[in-house]
Parts: structure tokens; sequence; C-alpha cells
């Protein structure tokens, strides 16, 4: 199971507040809750994976005082908090669109297409970088992998999808016009 599954099963304030911009806040709970001293996205991970019930349950009570704090803030609900990130993606489409720059997106896109290619090709045919540059191969790879994942997911995912249902409600609303 994916560990941001996991979170917000255990936790729903935080595990929805890690997916959006109140993520940092979010994680911090969780690496607190836990004892841990990295507080980074990849500690939790890490750290849920080999999770003991009694952790689960720091995590539990910490997403019980995390709520509280929420509400403090204005966050009623956890559709307020949905709400946040929904809007925060909404933001950045919507800048798109009014920008109209949409070579610069697609050139970024390409790029880290090609990277995520290019680093793939090497793997498999075996090119082994030196071993004081291993480390950073590995990091870099990894940072391909996750941008190949984000432009995936813009172009073909949600994001698709959001603008292929823009496309039919305009024909619609097009189509009532007298």
């Amino acid at each position: 199971m994916d560990w941001k599954a996991i979170i917000s099963t255990v936790a729903p304030w935080i595990g929805t507040a890690i997916n959006g911009p109140l993520g940092g806040m979010a994680v911090e709970a969780v690496t607190n809750a836990l004892g841990l001293t990295d507080k980074t996205v990849d500690a939790v991970k890490s750290a849920i994976s080999g999770a003991t019930p009694e952790q689960m349950l720091a995590i539990k009570q910490t997403d019980q005082n995390f709520a509280l704090q929420m509400q403090q803030l204005g966050f009623q609900s956890l559709k307020d908090m949905e709400a946040i990130a929904v809007g925060d993606r909404a933001n950045a489409r919507n800048r798109e669109v009014k920008s109209g720059d949409t070579r610069t997106p697609q050139l970024l896109a390409a790029f880290s297409v090609l990277s995520f290619i290019v680093l793939v090709l090497a793997v498999a045919v075996g090119v082994s970088p030196a071993d004081g540059i291993k480390d950073a191969f590995l990091i870099l790879l990894g940072a391909a992998i996750a941008s190949y994942k984000d432009v995936y997911g813009y172009y073909f995912g949600s994001s698709c999808g959001s603008r292929e249902n823009q496309a039919v409600l305009r024909d619609v609303a097009g189509s009532r016009k007298i």
C-alpha cells in the first residue's frame, strides 16, 4: 500500500494536508509523532513502511491535534482542506491559460521526457558512472523519474481530463446559443 494511503487512512487530516499546500506542516507533524530528526517526506516514507502499532497510534493522536490546529486556522472540515489543494491546482492551470504561454511548458515537458529516456537507456545498456558520482547519478535518475511522472500526469492524467471536460462544456454552451 502507498505510504500516503496509509497516512490518509490512519490520519485523515494529515493525509489530506500532505497532498496540498499545507504538506510541510503535515510532514512535520508526522515526523514529530514518530520522533524523527529528519523532517522530510523520504523520512516519513521509510518510517511508515516499518511503523509499529504504537507509532501508528501516535500518528492517529497527532492527527487529532492537527485537526484541532487546522480548525483554529479556519478549516472546519476535510472538505475545506481539499478545496485548497483543488484551488491550488486550478490556479496553476488558469495561469497557463491566461498567460497564453503554451510553448514553455511544452519545451520543459519535452526536455523532462527526453532526459528520462536518456537516463533509462543509459541504465538499460549498462552505463555505469564512476564510483565517485554513482550516488549523484542515482539521485538524478530519481529526479528524472519524478519529473516524467509529473509530465505524464499533467498531459494524460487529470489535467488532460479537465481540458477535455472544459472542451465538452464549451461545445454544449455554444450549441445552446440561439
